[in-house]
């Protein structure tokens, strides 16, 4: 008997043990997938890429569902490219941190340095003010400005906006604007005398070997990029219409791979292209004349995470893209996902994930 139970408990402790020294990493991964699963499913979400890198290292890098109903293709996250909207506010903000570096832009220095032939406004307008939506520049007016299937050039996309008065004077409040990005987009260009894609190409995706990410030219057909869905209130799954993207570029027309992305956001947390110094002007919140926080620097919205530690991410919403990247510097975590279909809020679903991945 003794000897009997003297195997029960060798085996008991033997089972404990494998238990306690399993894969931390591979718990986290698992718990990810079936809570990335059920998001797909509950939001009718045809494809999605997920990456995540800890320390600098990828973690997990996971597809789900299809880039393409027909023929179906699933979904790869090394090499799958979506619409990453929104998401790519940040990229801009950095190719300014760039600027900064080389001096070639003061951000407290007036847009009209740089576009004198701009609509004169009842207040002048800064950079900074430019990019931390603070400039007084509406948004789009309506869902038929935002999916606008006509091709334009940054320049040419002024004319939907440039003789709108603005909305307040600059600095007085918030108002997320993504045509606040075309100016500034304009901007570079003039300071840099280069197409802003090429300035985005040359000094932020190939010095981090981004060779997956690149301009949404509506003209040109980009291998292993994904269709574009929509869901309607009676069926899931329908093909979103064409849209031109390549006048907002700086605010929603940057095309990209989860697993870029990693690699960008790992550059707000181990600096090399830009300074440190110059990286914090944009991941600064900033603030309204009255001293109150904004919660939003130049391309990344600026909060704490389940640990009070910082955290800068931005979200992505555009015809057939649903977006987020989440970057913790104290934890040196980086989430992206991507997905192909419109109109999914991702804020939530990033916080799951940061429970999961962020201790």
């Amino acid at each position: 008997m003794k000897r009997i139970i003297a195997s029960i408990m060798l085996l008991l402790s033997a089972i404990g043990f494998t238990q306690t020294t399993e894969n931390p990493i591979e718990v986290k991964t698992r718990t990810a997938k079936k809570l990335a699963k059920k998001f797909l499913r509950k939001h009718g979400i045809t494809g999605m890429s997920i990456s995540v890198s800890q320390h600098g290292e990828l973690i997990w890098s996971k597809g789900f569902g299809f880039s393409k109903r027909k023929p179906k293709t699933r979904v790869n996250p090394d090499s799958t490219i979506f619409r990453i909207a929104s998401i790519s506010k940040s990229i801009t903000a950095l190719a300014l941190a760039k600027l900064l570096d080389d001096k070639r832009i003061d951000l407290d220095s007036s847009i009209y340095n740089f576009v004198p032939d701009y609509p004169k406004q009842q207040y002048d307008i800064t950079i900074r003010q430019l990019g931390g939506n603070l400039a007084g520049i509406r948004h789009y007016k309506d869902n038929t400005e935002y999916a606008l299937n006509k091709k334009m050039s940054i320049t040419e996309g002024l004319d939907l906006f440039k003789n709108d008065p603005l909305l307040f004077e600059p600095g007085t409040q918030f108002n997320y604007s993504s045509l606040g990005y075309v100016l500034l987009s304009e901007v570079m260009q003039k300071a840099t005398n280069l197409p802003f894609d090429k300035f985005v190409t040359d000094s932020i995706f190939k010095p981090l070997n981004m060779a997956h990410s690149m301009k949404d030219a509506s003209d040109v057909i980009v291998p292993n990029c994904t269709h574009f869905y929509k869901n309607s209130l009676l069926k899931r799954h329908i093909q979103a219409s064409p849209v031109c993207n390549e006048y907002k570029v700086a605010g929603g027309g940057f095309l990209s791979t989860s697993e870029d992305l990693i690699k960008f956001g790992n550059e707000i947390i181990f600096p090399k292209i830009v300074s440190k110094e110059a990286l914090l002007e944009i991941i600064t919140s900033q603030h309204l004349k009255t001293g109150e926080r904004t919660g939003y620097g130049i391309g990344f919205s600026v909060e704490t995470s389940k640990n009070g530690t910082p955290k800068y991410y931005h979200t992505g919403g555009g015809v057939g893209a649903s977006t987020i990247l989440i970057v913790y510097p104290k934890e040196e975590v980086v989430i992206t996902v991507l997905t192909n279909t419109t109109g999914i809020s991702m804020p939530d679903f990033g916080k799951e994930l940061e429970t999961v991945f962020v201790d």
